[in-house]
């Protein structure tokens, strides 16, 4: 075999005659030992599953994907410990068509056991999009995971205005969708192929299957999944971004990630408060009870919102009712931690004091310039 740096464009598969499969299985396997040890691991479980898909039961590929469980596990983490993320970087010469370098964030499965492990390969299903293909697109619902093996794609969301705008863009090795997969959320942004893209796919039913032989599987996607939402979330929230590192690192424990379907009820105007919130997707209405009957729409909370405040800092019961206007997934911080980390912060303090006492102004000059008959202003 030839190792020339790969283009996806060098290695056409198709299936061999009968006698010419065995050759064919031979060349394969020993193409994706040799992506392995050079650091393209995703190609390399591609091209394995190329090979099951011709003979389900090879076993020297199966032996492959224990060799590959082995390399990606480390062996002096202590048990239980979590796995640190490995990141793999192939230069932009060896990099195929997009160019940039390919990382293969393997945390998720670097956390699991050889038979989870192979259960989970054995699971991915290789798929390719031509450049502008939509994989998956905004407001769908979640229905499986993807890594990219080859190539790169363009994540686009709409605006309030309507408008649509690129966000990001992914390469190889990047995981994506996995967000609305694991939180029951519809799908957040479009993702369309940037060029032609070899993608493993992981469909819900079939991590549903693997979750009940492999528990373990559920619990690493997850811990992976609330990982990345911490460390995006701590790092660019301006408030959590106040808090020394190892503050952060401690605080990420007792998030509690949660999901609510569009209509749940949040917080209840006039009852106790137990929580921080931060709105990581979706959409909330800020709504104030008339006493007479009905709401007023005081404000719409948007992705990166934070509510529950004004009861931290003040100690009152909630001053409005916080309603899902869509499916939403939030970060959760209870009273008792928020003491622990927050309260012995002086800047942070501040910060969440001022952010109370804007919206409790805002909200009366809202009443003031348009009172409702019989409805005197809110206190403030």
């Amino acid at each position: 075999m030839s190792d020339a740096p790969f283009k996806q464009e060098d290695v056409v598969v198709q299936l061999p005659s009968s006698g010419q499969l065995e050759e064919t299985l031979s060349d394969y396997e020993h193409l994706a030992e040799a992506w392995a040890q050079r650091g393209w691991l995703s190609r390399a479980i591609a091209l394995c599953k190329v090979i099951l898909r011709l003979e389900p039961d090879h076993e020297p590929t199966r032996r492959l994907f224990t060799k590959l469980d082995a390399r990606w596990m480390d062996p002096l983490a202590p048990p239980g410990h979590p796995v640190p993320r490995i990141v793999v970087q192939v230069p932009a010469t060896e990099a195929g068509s997009s160019g940039s370098g390919a990382q293969l964030r393997v945390s998720l499965l670097a956390r699991l056991g050889e038979r989870a492990f192979l259960s989970v390969m054995e699971s991915l299903e290789l798929r390719e999009f031509q450049p502008g293909e939509t994989i998956v697109a905004e407001g769908e619902p979640g229905n499986s995971l993807f890594a990219i093996v080859e190539g790169s794609v363009e994540v686009v969301r709409t605006l309030k205005s309507g408008r649509r705008r690129t966000v990001a863009f992914l390469g190889e090795g990047d995981f994506f969708g996995e967000a609305s997969l694991l939180s029951d959320v519809p799908r957040l942004a479009s993702v369309k192929a940037f060029e032609r893209t070899a993608v493993l796919e992981l469909t819900r039913d079939r991590l549903e299957g693997l979750i009940q032989r492999h528990p373990s599987v559920g619990e690493a996607l997850h811990a992976y999944h609330r990982e990345r939402l911490l460390d995006d979330v701590l790092r660019g929230n301006p408030i959590f971004r106040m808090l020394p590192p190892e503050r952060r690192e401690s605080l990420a424990r007792d998030f509690q990630l949660c999901a609510r379907p569009e209509g749940a009820t949040l917080l209840t105007q006039g009852k106790p408060v137990d929580a921080l919130y931060l709105l990581l997707r979706g959409r909330c209405q800020v709504l104030h009870q008339r006493p007479e009957g009905g709401e007023r729409l005081l404000r719409t909370l948007v992705e990166g919102d934070m509510f529950g405040e004004i009861s931290l800092m003040l100690g009152l019961s909630a001053t409005a009712t916080v309603r899902a206007e869509s499916a939403c997934l939030l970060l959760r911080l209870d009273w008792g931690s928020c003491d622990r980390y927050l309260m012995d912060q002086p800047e942070v303090c501040e910060a969440l004091s001022r952010l109370g006492n804007e919206r409790l102004l805002c909200t009366a000059e809202m009443f003031l310039e348009t009172p409702t008959r019989g409805e005197a202003p809110p206190r403030v």
